[in-house]
């Protein structure tokens, strides 16, 4: 397969995988008052879940379209870059199927007339601490790693320009941190401040996403090709 066909199929993937992102966004579920809404709202806590099932294909086939080229280049770090996008998958899943947890112990807040106030929020906190770990520390975590030996990758063999690379490198550092801040409660993932950490990053997607299906993934070992030689 040409290098020009995968870095196209690469960059489709990309826009694909931004926008299942901004649908699978299930912000009821963040919200001061997720007990009291989540069961209203679980119609759309369901697509968002969809969404986010749909994430996990589409974030691993990326890495595979991608591994026959980057394993040209440093075998080790490619493998790390899929790995991780299988890892990030599984933590991915994790937090879907707590999901309809939310869905449930907001229903029992909603309709139970005697109840204990106490119990739904420590459970809730439980429940809300668990989905930051798994969203936060798992997917975030184990995609940003990924995606630095991708980058790492892509510096050394200049499949990119190097201040596309750099900035990858950069807006990956600045996601992970901005999800480290979300876990000790420094700021919300409805924010100013996560919004400030997190679009650098989602410009450098969109950038990217142009660059490899106009542009294409420069070919650092032959100078006048673009095939290369598949196992």
């Amino acid at each position: 397969m040409e290098y020009k066909q995968i870095s196209r199929i690469a960059g489709v993937l990309i826009f694909i995988g931004i926008i299942t992102g901004i649908l699978s966004v299930v912000p009821s579920v963040d919200s001061e008052k997720y007990l009291e809404i989540v069961y209203p709202n679980k119609s759309n806590i369901l697509i968002g879940a969809l969404f986010q099932f749909l994430l996990i294909p589409i974030y691993i086939g990326f890495s595979l379209v991608l591994y026959p080229i980057l394993k040209q280049g440093n075998n080790i770090l490619s493998i790390g870059f899929v790995g991780f996008r299988f890892m990030a998958g599984v933590f991915q899943l994790i937090g879907i199927i707590l999901l309809p947890s939310f869905i449930l112990l907001s229903e029992k807040y909603s309709t139970e007339i005697n109840f204990d106030l106490k119990y739904y929020e420590t459970t809730g906190q439980i429940l809300q601490l668990s989905r930051d770990l798994v969203n936060h520390l798992g997917v975030i975590l184990a995609t940003g790693l990924g995606n630095l030996f991708l980058y790492s990758i892509f510096y050394k063999e200049k499949n990119i320009p190097i201040w596309l690379s750099v900035w990858g490198v950069i807006g990956n550092i600045l996601i992970m941190a901005a999800s480290f801040l979300i876990l000790f409660q420094r700021i919300k993932v409805v924010s100013i401040e996560y919004l400030i950490l997190t679009t650098p990053l989602l410009v450098q997607e969109i950038i990217l996403a142009i660059w490899l299906i106009k542009k294409g993934l420069k070919n650092s070992k032959t100078s006048n090709s673009s095939q290369f030689n598949p196992l």
